[in-house]
């Protein structure tokens, strides 16, 4: 399925299986991008428009994946911050909704430093690899420079998500509940009138965090494409592919990690 004709439609689908065929989607760029790698290391003259065209592609992919993420956060923010479709696993790890921006870096130095060592003896003869072994001296300084600014970032989002949390408990949401408990010692637990006047109160006052709280969340996932984005910048058009097959392998292993292990839980539980 290609980006271009992969349904995004908030009526007829939901996050859950657009994520889904999203997944699917990645797995088969996965493949691409390994062949890829295959034939480029076995023949270094590998025509240069079949990995251009498939990085292109593979960015679309993300691109597309955040665009409609964006659109569905803003129907429901506060689905998108607790994810139903993503195993418990995966749910420990994540920042705002989604991969803390910074884990793209230790994923770079990862994969650099185990194919460092695979491939020592080549480069020890000069030879270039062409993978992330090859890491020139520029780029370690220039990837050094966008960690710390994209660290920078990550801590002004958090500091803003932070300052929203303490909204919960402002005058005007402790009022709130004051009324609302007064109100139903007042009246009674089952009264339809005082309940009914409260949670319209409360909708409105629920309403305007949202805002505040999609426009968050739109701020750490745009992060996290300009992260992906800036990396694939730094490197050559072959680390990209190793990279970016690294960050598929490593996305598409935990998630099935993750749900096997929830599955695993579920069938140990007492009926």
């Amino acid at each position: 399925m290609s980006t271009n004709t992969m349904s995004s439609n908030l009526e007829s689908e939901t996050f859950r299986e657009f994520f889904e065929n999203w997944l699917v989607e990645q797995n088969q760029y996965l493949s691409e991008l390994i062949s890829l790698a295959k034939a480029n290391d076995a023949d270094p003259t590998t025509c240069s428009n079949d990995v251009d065209m498939l990085i292109k592609r593979v960015m679309e992919c993300y691109e597309h994946y955040y665009k409609v993420k964006s659109d569905w956060i803003d129907q429901d923010a506060l689905a998108m911050l607790k994810p139903t479709w993503i195993s418990s696993l995966e749910d420990t790890f994540l920042w705002l909704g989604g991969w803390r921006p910074s884990m793209a870096f230790h994923l770079l130095y990862s994969k650099s430093g185990l194919q460092l060592e695979g491939r020592l003896s080549e480069l020890i003869h000069g030879l270039s690899t062409g993978d992330l072994a090859d890491l020139s001296y520029e780029q370690i300084m220039e990837t050094d420079t966008l960690q710390r600014a994209t660290i920078k970032k990550e801590r002004e989002i958090s500091e803003k998500m932070a300052k929203y949390q303490e909204t919960i408990a402002d005058p005007s949401m402790v009022e709130l509940a004051h009324v609302a408990s007064e109100s139903k010692r007042e009246r009674g637990e089952s009264s339809g009138e005082c309940m009914t006047r409260m949670e319209e109160q409360l909708t409105v006052a629920l309403g305007r965090r949202e805002d505040g709280l999609k426009e968050i969340v739109k701020m750490a996932d745009e992060l996290r494409l300009t992260t992906l984005k800036e990396i694939a910048g730094i490197l050559t058009k072959s680390q990209t592919v190793h990279f970016f097959i690294a960050a598929a392998e490593l996305h598409l292993r935990i998630h099935e990690w993750g749900l096997q292990r929830d599955c695993g839980r579920r069938s140990k539980e007492p009926n």
